[in-house]
């Protein structure tokens, strides 16, 4: 059966591109996106940026038609305010407006935004109804277990969440006080799935990095679709990896140097056709050591790639790898 969130399809095991920070942007979705990845996410953006009008936050609303179906989420502590950006976010015209109650980062959490909301349910709920109220659209949220060890209500939070006309709950299988350390915990996600008043698309997220985990979680937690975050940068062949793996059980073999040099070109290009040369290639820095992971050697390139601000002088370097691993067989290097 297919997965639906409202009117929107998203076939049978949906495999969706978490938000990230300073990750998510269009040119990071693109790639993803033509490696199969079926929903994906804006980097969650500031209702108090939204409204001010900030142009950091205004620039993550931008969206484009190949990237559907694609959601934008929105943070933040104040009701009124996710209200207002609830409204300014539906208007960018997404398929669907997520709300983003997991991020673990202090300077969210301090602000009462993100999974500082794990501590005041009742908060949550009347965040989450005044959203839902003021969007034409369909709402999800993306949680996680709870605050700590000691409170791990997300089973109450997915009731509750659900009543006041949530549409999907992605739910990352760590606490706030994880972070990102430990491993991640999918048993209380399979609980709530079983619960038998749940009846929206459960999705499980947090340390689904390979296909062979993605088929095995898939079976024993029982979840409508997985987000996969981290494993996705510089690495947005996953996707189609895990996609693969359920539909013959066998491993798809990995990106070769040629493959690797022309997403992280496409990627490049993107990324200057949205913010400019300048910034474009800044913001690129981030993401070659990914793509290249692994590869013996490479360090003296990344450190020419991450200095130069000139394009062509950037090809004329992806060129020269090229050269250097043609005999190298990439294929066997994971992710």
């Amino acid at each position: 059966m297919s997965v639906k969130i409202g009117n929107i399809d998203l076939g049978e095991f949906p495999l969706l591109l978490a938000p990230m920070e300073d990750v998510s942007d269009p040119p990071f979705r693109y790639v993803c996106k033509q490696n199969g990845a079926d929903m994906m996410y804006t980097e969650f953006i500031s209702s108090e940026g939204l409204i001010r009008d900030a142009a950091k936050s205004i620039q993550k609303l931008d969206i484009f038609e190949y990237e559907r179906p694609i959601g934008i989420q929105i943070f933040g502590g104040d009701i009124e305010h996710m209200r207002e950006a609830s409204e300014i976010a539906s208007a960018a015209n997404p398929d669907l407006v997520d709300i983003n109650y997991g991020c673990p980062v202090k300077n969210v959490v301090c602000k009462g935004a993100g999974s500082s909301l794990l501590q005041d349910i009742d908060k949550m709920v009347k965040m989450t109804e005044a959203v839902v109220k003021a969007s034409h659209l369909p709402v999800t949220v993306k949680t996680r277990l709870g605050w700590d060890d000691n409170t791990k209500n997300v089973y109450e939070v997915a009731e509750r969440l659900q009543d006041v006309g949530i549409q999907a709950l992605t739910i990352h299988g760590r606490t706030r006080a994880q972070l990102y350390k430990g491993e991640a915990d999918w048993s209380l996600i399979r609980e709530i799935k079983r619960n038998p008043r749940i009846k929206i698309p459960i999705f499980g997220n947090g340390d689904v990095d390979s296909p062979e985990k993605a088929a095995n979680w898939r079976m024993e937690y029982e979840i409508d679709g997985i987000m996969i975050g981290r494993a996705a940068i510089g690495y947005p062949w996953i996707f189609r990896e895990v996609k693969h793996f359920f539909k013959t059980g066998e491993q798809l073999a990995g990106p070769t140097i040629e493959e690797r040099i022309n997403v992280c070109r496409t990627h490049l290009e993107k990324s200057i056709a949205w913010k400019g040369p300048k910034t474009g290639i800044f913001e690129m820095r981030r993401h070659y050591a990914n793509y290249f992971k692994g590869l013996p050697d490479f360090k003296p390139y990344r450190m020419r790639l991450v200095a130069e601000p000139d394009i062509n002088n950037i090809y004329s370097i992806l060129e020269e790898v090229a050269e250097k691993f043609a005999n190298y067989d990439a294929t066997k290097v994971m992710a």
